[in-house]
This record gives C-alpha cells, structure tokens and sequence, in this order.
C-alpha cells in the first residue's frame, strides 16, 4: 500500500513540474511598446536596458515587431561588429518570434548596419528553468518606460502550497528542477523511465 501511494505521489510530482514549466513560459514583446526599431541618438542601449530587466529562461519567446527592417541572430564576433554575414539565424517578415530552447548568450542585431550600429542590437541571457523555482532578484522599477509589469518568479514558500508534507516537497522541488529545462518529448521519456523503474 505505502509503495503505490509514493509512486502515485512520484508520478503527481513529475505532472506538477512538466505542467507548471510548460504554463509558465512566457513571450516577451521585444522593446515593449516601441517594438524593434532605430533607437532615438540617447537611447543606444534601449535594447540591453530592456533585455537586462526581465529574466528569460527556457521555454520563453521572443516577439519582435518591426517594418521594412529585419532581426538576426548572430554570434559574439557579428553582434560587436554589425556583421550579419555568418547570422544563425535571419527573418524579415515584420512579425518575427523567436523561440528561447536552450540556455546561453544570444545575439541579435538589425540586418541592416547602419540601424544596428545606432543601436538596434541586443544581448540575451537564456536561463535554465530550474532556477525558476528560486527566489527572484528583485523587480524592476514600474516608472521605467521599459518596464511591462510582468510578474515576478513565485519564491519557493508561495510554491509549498501543493497540499503534501514536507517530506514530499522536495521530491516535487527536485522533480521540479529536472524536468523543468526538458523539452515535452524527454520530459514524457523520462516519467516513463521514473515509473518503470519506479
């Protein structure tokens, strides 16, 4: 009896975090209101000061809106330099999403060279999902013309609310934590995995 009450709090576990991963993604709309454009000549950094005040993680989306421009992913070397030559990825269809798979730096600039040495670049930071789950840094200030009010990472006792004792809450942290930076096909393989050898 005790065995099939923790597999089936095993597999809630595992439910709890491919589900609150999957539903917590969110899409960003890139520059907010103002949408990717040439910034004004003392705005240079609006992109960084924007992608520095929200936390992306696995899962997010990036949503750009633009005409007659274009956005492009590049690595380090074309980002500094405003070379779109080797990009890894290049799209210019006014209405571009960008979806956030895997952890790390990335690169965007304007294809055009001149938009992207007056500014229209920015830096992102990726994060793995696990640290979702963690006490967020602090929000940025509303007044910011940047700022879109999205709403901090819940800290782990808003999370402790799940209706199971302590013991079993960190089965759900941990579960949590691994599951969370998986797709949903490997997060499937591996409750299947869980349960068989369960």
């Amino acid at each position: 009896m005790a065995s099939s009450s923790s597999l089936a709090l095993l597999l809630l576990a595992i439910t709890i975090a491919a589900v609150a991963t999957t539903a917590t993604a969110k899409e960003f709309q890139v520059g907010g209101a103002v949408g990717w454009r040439i910034p004004a000549t003392n705005e240079t950094e609006l992109y960084n000061v924007w992608a520095s005040r929200r936390r992306f993680y696995i899962g997010d989306s990036l949503r750009f809106h633009y005409k007659d421009d274009s956005v492009v992913m590049v690595e380090k070397w074309g980002f500094y330099h405003c070379d779109a030559s080797n990009s890894t990825s290049f799209s210019d269809d006014g209405n571009t999403l960008i979806n956030l798979d895997k952890a790390g730096t990335l690169y965007f600039i304007s294809g055009n060279s001149d938009r992207c040495n007056k500014g229209q670049r920015m830096i992102v930071k990726v994060i793995d999902n696990f640290r979702r789950i963690s006490p967020s840094i602090s929000t940025p200030p509303q007044s910011s013309p940047y700022y879109e009010g999205a709403s901090p990472s819940p800290s782990p006792s808003q999370l402790s609310g799940l209706g199971v004792s302590s013991g079993h809450g960190l089965t759900i942290s941990v579960f949590g934590s691994i599951v969370g930076g998986m797709n949903m096909k490997t997060k499937i393989i591996f409750v299947a995995i869980c349960v068989r050898s369960y």
